[in-house]
Order: structure tokens, then C-alpha cells, then sequence
């Protein structure tokens, strides 16, 4: 829904928001095929690795996407039309991300997985984009600020970057405490 609202109104950060959705969705379950996996002690090891550069790659592809389209926006000076939608997409998102994050963590804590505390932390760039995005959006409406949507885009794209990449070097994120 997001990436359609997005769409509509040419809103980058909401746009943003909806792709990272799906990236979550993509890596939550590669995160599925992994456990069901853990069953082989042999493999395990494996298919952490290969669980964790997937999280990566898709924190880079995110980054590189809402790199490219805030960029591209602010150059343009392309202003996204009022999307009362996805202010309250994002507010429920905003509500609900941080309760997600919570319990990926503690899922991965438990099982070790470092993999599922970079897919949490995935969650909280969501919960973030969300906050960001409202942020964007509501100065847009309220101060016709046509730069704030792709200016707050654009200020998660190093946090984002940076995830992915310790992801794909096989170290867990920065808010894990795993061995």
C-alpha cells in the first residue's frame, strides 16, 4: 500500500517505506528457511552466513534506491503531493515497528542468530523511515515544504548503508549483543 500511496502522490520517503516493507518481508523469511534449517547442526553455521549477507544486500539495495530517488528529487526540486494515507500508514507503522524489533531481537538472542538481530534492526530503520516520513509528509502539508519528503529520505540512507554492509562482513548489528 505504501509504495502505491507513495507512487500517487510522488513521495520518495513513502515510496521508501513501502520497498523497505517488502525488503522486511523478504528477509523475514529468509529468516523462516533458516531456522527450519537449524535442525543441522552442520549446516547451521552456513545458513546463518548466508541469512545475514541476504539482510545486507538488502539493506544496500534500500540504500541505494532512497539514495538515488531523494537525490534525484531534491535536484529536481520535485515536490510529492499531500498523502493523508500514508501519514496514517506511517503512524501505524510508527506504533507497531518498535513492538516487532522488540521480539526479533529477543527471538534472536535466544537462538543466537545474528541474522535475525540485523533483521531487527531492519525493523527499527523501518520504524525510523516511518517517523522520517511522517516528519516529510506533515511539513509538506503544513509549511508546503516540497523538500523536507526527499531531505528526510536522504537522512537514512548512511544508517541504512551501514547496516548492510557490517551485515554482509558477517558482524552483527550494532544494537546486538550476540557472541
Amino acid at each position: 500500500m505504501a509504495v502505491i500511496f507513495g507512487a500517487i502522490a510522488g513521495s520518495i520517503s513513502l515510496v521508501g517505506f513501502g520497498l523497505d516493507s517488502f525488503l522486511e518481508l523478504m528477509s523475514g523469511s529468509v529468516l523462516l528457511w533458516r531456522m527450519s534449517a537449524d535442525a543441522d547442526v552442520a549446516r547451521r553455521e552456513v545458513n546463518e552466513r548466508r541469512a545475514l549477507r541476504i539482510v545486507g544486500i538488502c539493506f544496500l539495495l534500500l540504500a541505494v534506491y532512497i539514495g538515488f530517488e531523494s537525490s534525484a528529487d531534491l535536484m529536481g526540486k520535485r515536490a510529492p503531493e499531500h498523502s493523508l494515507p500514508g501519514i496514517i500508514l506511517a503512524c501505524v507503522s510508527l506504533a507497531v515497528m518498535p513492538i516487532l524489533s522488540s521480539a526479533k531481537r529477543r527471538v534472536g538472542h535466544e537462538l543466537n542468530s545474528r541474522a535475525m538481530q540485523a533483521d531487527a534492526k531492519q525493523t527499527d530503520f523501518c520504524a525510523y523511515l516511518s517517523a522520517f516520513l511522517v516528519v516529510g509528509l506533515v511539513l509538506n502539508i503544513l509549511f508546503n515544504l516540497w523538500w523536507a519528503d526527499p531531505a528526510a529520505a536522504l537522512l537514512m540512507v548512511p544508517l541504512i548503508a551501514r547496516e548492510g554492509i557490517e551485515a554482509l562482513r558477517g558482524h552483527q548489528c550494532a544494537d546486538c549483543h550476540a557472541p
